[in-house]
């Protein structure tokens, strides 16, 4: 899911033009069997891959069994997760970057190797000649890592974010417990979140602002967020008892729902009924962004709680 709405969102971002020598980290993960230096392809390992960014759980992807590439002098293995760190939004500091994958196989019991990699993206091609060709890329700096065993596997790497914005609430105090009083004001701040998924749907357009990748104007010139609606698209709200907060000596608290999404449909089937692929396209990067499956919120120095992503 994380792959795919990343590449989504290259249909709504904001143009960006050229700041800084390194725009941008992709770091990629796959764990397989197989020998990538002989073989040309490998297989996967089907598991979930929890993705955490400076201590914060991030994301969860899915990984499926699958027969994969294995390309080029390098012997690059096509990534079952793909991470491109400006991508990530919010959470991403200006300067240094922990990416941790803790990664769970289906089966336990199965032999298997997890690779971590990872390369610099710069504003400008480099060219040069190999075996009498000429070549070009924007990649530098490319790394790995990698692991063997069975069970779970944890590779870590820290990248360098120059390219990312300074936030203030990056420098507010680390938070590791909170109050009774914290909880029940998270839990009305996630509840209310639903709530403002209703015509004329300007508290949705007001959190997609708040998002520096996307091109609001377009979201709504498409009313993709009003075709949702129309077709039936509706949210469960998470109730109190549902709710747990999750810590990490960070200013963020993760707050999401047992078992389930945090903003879940009511009826998933519902996105089906939207008219079009674009729209449908549309609507699920807009409602997947303003509704996503947790939120990670901040206590400022005036003591109020907000989302920041």
């Amino acid at each position: 899911m994380i792959l795919r709405l990343l590449s989504l969102l290259l249909v709504l971002a904001v143009p960006v033009t050229a700041r800084a020598a390194i725009v941008n980290v992709e770091v990629k993960f796959t764990p397989y069997v197989g020998d990538p230096a002989k073989n040309d392809t490998v297989e996967t390992v089907p598991g979930v891959a929890a993705i955490f960014l400076n201590g914060v759980p991030y994301a969860e992807q899915p990984v499926r069994q699958d027969t994969v590439p294995v390309q080029f002098d390098e012997r690059e293995i096509t990534p079952a997760v793909w991470l491109p760190v400006e991508a990530l939004g919010p959470a991403v500091r200006k300067g240094k970057n922990t990416i941790r994958i803790e990664f769970t196989p289906v089966d336990p019991k199965t032999p298997y190797r997890a690779r971590l990699a990872w390369a610099s993206v710069s504003d400008e091609e480099t060219t040069g000649e190999k075996n009498g060709k000429g070549t070009a890329t924007n990649l530098a700096a490319p790394g790995k890592q990698e692991k063997s065993g069975t069970g779970k596997l944890v590779l870590e790497h820290t990248v360098d974010a120059s390219f990312a914005p300074d936030v203030a609430w990056h420098h507010y105090p680390p938070i590791t417990t909170l109050a009774d009083d914290d909880k029940q004001k998270l839990a009305a701040l996630a509840m209310a979140r639903t709530g403002v998924f209703q015509p004329d749907f300007a508290g949705v357009y007001r959190i997609l602002e708040g998002d520096r990748r996307l091109d609001v104007a377009k979201i709504k010139e498409a009313k993709c967020v009003e075709a949702a609606y129309a077709a039936g698209v509706r949210l469960d709200a998470p109730k109190a008892d549902e709710l747990e907060y999750v810590t990490s000596n960070q200013p963020e608290v993760v707050v999401r729902r047992k078992g389930r999404h945090l903003f879940a449909p009511a009826d998933a089937s519902a996105f089906a009924k939207i008219q079009g692929e674009e729209q449908q396209m549309c609507a699920g990067i807009a409602l997947s962004l303003a509704f996503p499956p947790k939120l990670v919120v901040v206590r400022g120095p005036d003591g109020v709680w907000k989302v920041v992503y």
